[in-house]
């Protein structure tokens, strides 16, 4: 029993483990007056090959296109538009290390080590008139395995498009 309930606590960490996406945005703007935008070509910042090729770029972009869309804007690639699309895609391996009481009563540790690769994709909206940025998004992704991680970058631009436009406060 005792060694199921240890078994429990030390994969916790990794069942809590998923998608985080933050957004901030520059409260003075009225994003009720964007229509259309444009991507600019993004930045893949990773040495994993799965993720640093061309096809994840077309992904990325047509996903982006795709939830845009879904809110009612336009792409218009070329011509005046209102925003730019801005996107990089890096990734790390990290390693968490967790502490937990082990022993007879308690009086000892037991050590885990998880390793795992951290793939962050960034979103910005930039006003294509002054080329200032007014929102930006964080998707975190954790996985085991870093080739897992294209296979969520749909959800992670879905995600961080889903924060646009932002409610203010």
């Amino acid at each position: 029993m005792l060694r199921r309930i240890l078994l429990l606590i030390v994969s916790l960490p990794l069942a809590v483990q998923g998608q985080k996406v933050t957004m901030e945005f520059d409260e003075a703007h009225d994003f009720s007056d964007f229509k259309t935008f444009a991507i600019i070509p993004g930045q893949i910042h990773s040495q994993n090959p799965s993720l640093n090729n061309p096809l994840v770029i077309k992904l990325i972009e047509a996903s982006i296109r795709k939830y845009m869309a879904a809110k009612g804007m336009e792409e218009v690639p070329k011509g005046p538009h209102d925003l730019n699309v801005r996107y990089s895609l890096g990734s790390g391996r990290r390693t968490e290390i967790d502490r937990y009481p082990a022993g007879w009563r308690w009086y000892g540790t037991r050590t885990v080590v998880t390793h795992y690769t951290e793939g962050t994709l960034v979103i910005d909206l930039h006003e294509a008139k002054t080329h200032e940025m007014l929102w930006r998004a964080i998707a975190v992704e954790e996985k085991n395995d870093p080739m897992k991680i294209k296979d969520h970058l749909d959800d992670m631009v879905r995600k961080s498009i889903e924060k646009y436009p932002p409610k203010m406060k």
